[in-house]
């Protein structure tokens, strides 16, 4: 409701139709899946090996939903960069800001994954080697 088809109403503002709803359960169960899977999926592609990654930078959203793709792709926690502890999820902000803050850490030829799960239950991942150094 409270779109161009169902105009908001004081009727239909009172009712439940309203509120949004998520199950969060769901929601984590595939972004562990799906978020995990692309990662794995992308160092297959690229014969990369979990010592071959220097870094893995995942959106932001959840923690436990970071772990889990760090444990999936073999990657210690000193390799993944995390700081929702800062700035909680910033949607599709947290993966420049993780960039931004671990910059100065990054050395030119550094492998790096991005990993991401997102509105709509879209997921990607990419591979990129940095290309500079920042000394």
């Amino acid at each position: 409701m409270g779109g161009s088809k169902e105009p908001v109403t004081k009727e239909n503002a009172e009712s439940d139709g309203m509120y949004v709803f998520q199950e969060g359960k769901t929601v984590f169960k595939h972004a562990v899946q799906n978020m995990a899977d692309v990662a794995v999926e992308i160092m297959e592609r690229n014969n990369l090996k979990a010592e071959d990654v220097a870094w893995l930078v995942p959106h932001q959203a959840n923690l436990r939903i970071i772990d889990a793709t760090a444990n999936r792709m073999g990657v210690g926690k000193e390799k993944v960069m995390v700081n929702i502890e800062k700035y909680g999820n910033t949607t599709a902000g947290t993966i420049p800001l993780c960039l931004w803050e671990w910059e100065k850490q990054l050395k030119k030829g550094d492998n790096i994954v991005l990993a991401s799960f997102g509105g709509g239950f879209t997921w990607g991942a990419i591979y990129l080697k940095w290309a500079y150094n920042t000394n």
